[in-house]
C-alpha cells in the first residue's frame, strides 16, 4: 500500500518541476470572494462555475473546520508530518478520509483536508486534496476531474491529485501544490 504522507515531498517537488517546465497551470486570483477572479489560461473553464464549486466545497467542509469535526466524519484525526518545501512555502497537514479512496471525484467530499497548526498549536483548514489512487484508476487512464481542472499525475505515490487552497489565499493559485502563505510549526 501507498504511503501519502513519506514520500510526497519528493514527489510534489518533481511534479512542482515538471508543471513549472512545462508552462504552469491555472492560477486564479482576485475575484469578490478574495479566491475567485480571472483564469491565466484558455481553458475553457468559466470562473462561475468554479466560483459555485468553491462555494459547495466550503459548505461541505465549514464542520471539518474543527479538527474534531473532521475526525468524526472519518479523516485522521493525528497526522505527524506537515509537509513543506523550502522555497515554496508549505501544503500542511494532510488529513485523509479512506473511505472516500475510490475513483470518484465528488466536489463536496474531498478525500484530504488540509491543515496548517497555529503557534498556539490549534489546526486551521487551509484546503483540500482530491486524489484518485491508480488502484482505482489505472496510470493510464484519462485524468479525473474537478472544478474544470485534471487531476496531476503522480508515479511515486501511486495516485491522481489536486489541491484546492478554498479556506486560505493562495498567491500561488487556487490549484498550486504549494501555499508560500503556509508554514509547518511541530
Amino acid at each position: 500500500m501507498w504511503q501519502v504522507h513519506r514520500v510526497r515531498v519528493a514527489v510534489v517537488v518533481v511534479v512542482v518541476v515538471v508543471v513549472v517546465a512545462c508552462g504552469g497551470s491555472t492560477v486564479r486570483s482576485g475575484g469578490a470572494s478574495g479566491m475567485g477572479g480571472e483564469r491565466a489560461d484558455a481553458s475553457g473553464v468559466n470562473d462561475a462555475d468554479v466560483d459555485r464549486d468553491i462555494a459547495r466545497v466550503r459548505a461541505a467542509t465549514d464542520a471539518f473546520r474543527s479538527i474534531d469535526g473532521a475526525a468524526a466524519a472519518g479523516y485522521a484525526p493525528v497526522v505527524r508530518q506537515c509537509i513543506a518545501h523550502p522555497e515554496h512555502g508549505a501544503m500542511g497537514f494532510h488529513h485523509t478520509n479512506r473511505a472516500l479512496l475510490d475513483d470518484r471525484i465528488e466536489v463536496e467530499r474531498p478525500e484530504i483536508l488540509v491543515y496548517e497548526r497555529t503557534e498556539a498549536g490549534e489546526y486551521v483548514l487551509n484546503g483540500v486534496e482530491y486524489i484518485v489512487p491508480y488502484s482505482a484508476r489505472s496510470r493510464d487512464a484519462e485524468p479525473p476531474a474537478v472544478m474544470g481542472q485534471a487531476l496531476k499525475r503522480s508515479d511515486e505515490l501511486e495516485l491522481w491529485y489536486l489541491h484546492v487552497w478554498v479556506w486560505k489565499e493562495n498567491r500561488a493559485g487556487l490549484f498550486a501544490d504549494w501555499n508560500p502563505a503556509v508554514e509547518c510549526r511541530s
